[in-house]
């Protein structure tokens, strides 16, 4: 274990690390169309750097074949990199599966696994990963805390240079304080997993249940049942998602409609593109993410307030009117 300033370090340390110490080998590295911008950025640099780098399609679900994995494998190829869950839709790719065809094939395999650990269990020798990020807040520690896994003899160059701290795979004075919280923080969630991972995804499926039942023209983004608990992605038509959120905002609901490391972009949210999702309704798209704080009652106020501002906002909606046109000459 390396400890970092969260898992976007964890992401830096772990592609570029493992890039820069095998690049003599081969320069291609495998990820898909959906991760994280801390993977997706860095292999962006390691781009302008000369490697190559095969991104991954998925299906409409958000969902990744692990054949597409073996089928993009090259001779010089150095790393694959799998996130475990998606940030934005909650589907939970088949790391285990991918895992297997790096191992076979000798291929070094890193997961950003910031949105599981702590809410279902990971278990590095299940999934069958050389390295694995992941981050404290994710799972009510403190912030500016994460850590990487690396596997035992997995070669990686360090980021930081310096000192000799962490075995000198990173230089610098640690943070004690974040560490022992990240430990503590990791103590409590294993002991608690099981049993909130199930409360809360009861109250997820209460949540899209409510949705489908009170708001018509709705679309539910990602995987039906391979989904990490907390997790539900909701597109609406007729409306965009930053009005709703503004909405919601004043009604002390707080969501989002895209990743926080995305927050104030306009821009449609490129793992909805990548799945299919046109652009007027992604724009459209909110993220419901629950946790320990959520009780029943936030599911049946959260609801009601979203069905009252979905139907004012669509009342303004040329669009939602010629629709309402449409049903009623259809009728006839």
């Amino acid at each position: 274990i390396v400890f970092t300033s969260g898992g976007t370090e964890a992401d830096n340390f772990a592609l570029k690390g493992v890039a820069f110490a095998l690049e003599e080998k081969g320069r291609h590295i495998i990820t898909s169309a959906i991760e994280h911008h801390a993977v997706l950025s860095t292999c962006q640099y390691l781009e302008k750097r000369g490697f190559k780098v095969t991104y991954l399609q998925v299906d409409k679900y958000g969902w990744l074949d692990p054949e597409k994995v073996e089928n993009a494998i090259t001779k010089k190829t150095i790393l694959i990199s799998i996130l475990h869950a998606n940030n934005e839709v909650g589907t939970i790719q088949p790391i285990p599966e991918i895992g297997e065809i790096a191992e076979r094939r000798g291929i070094c395999f890193h997961t950003d696994a910031v949105q599981t650990v702590g809410k279902v269990p990971v278990k590095v020798d299940k999934l069958r990963v050389d390295l694995l990020s992941l981050s404290a807040h994710k799972f009510y520690g403190p912030k500016g805390i994460g850590a990487l896994y690396i596997r035992s003899g997995t070669h990686i160059h360090p980021l930081i240079h310096g000192g000799h701290q962490e075995r000198v795979r990173r230089a610098g004075t640690e943070n004690v304080p974040g560490i022992v919280g990240l430990g503590r923080a990791a103590e409590i969630a294993s002991r608690e997993m099981e049993e909130e991972a199930k409360r809360i995804e009861n109250l997820r499926n209460k949540l899209e249940k409510k949705i489908k039942e009170n708001i018509p023209h709705i679309f539910i983004n990602g995987h039906p049942s391979k989904r990490s608990p907390n997790t539900l992605n909701v597109s609406f038509e007729f409306v965009e998602g930053e009005s709703l959120l503004l909405n919601l905002d004043l009604k002390g609901i707080a969501l989002s409609t895209g990743s926080a490391c995305t927050a104030g972009s306009l821009e449609p949210s490129h793992v909805l593109q990548a799945m299919g999702v046109p652009p007027q309704l992604a724009q459209g798209s909110l993220r419901f993410s629950l946790g320990r704080d959520n009780k029943e009652e936030d599911i049946d106020c959260t609801v009601q307030t979203l069905k009252e501002i979905v139907g004012r906002l669509r009342k303004m909606s040329p669009l939602y009117q010629q629709e309402r046109a449409g049903r009623r000459s259809s009728s006839k």
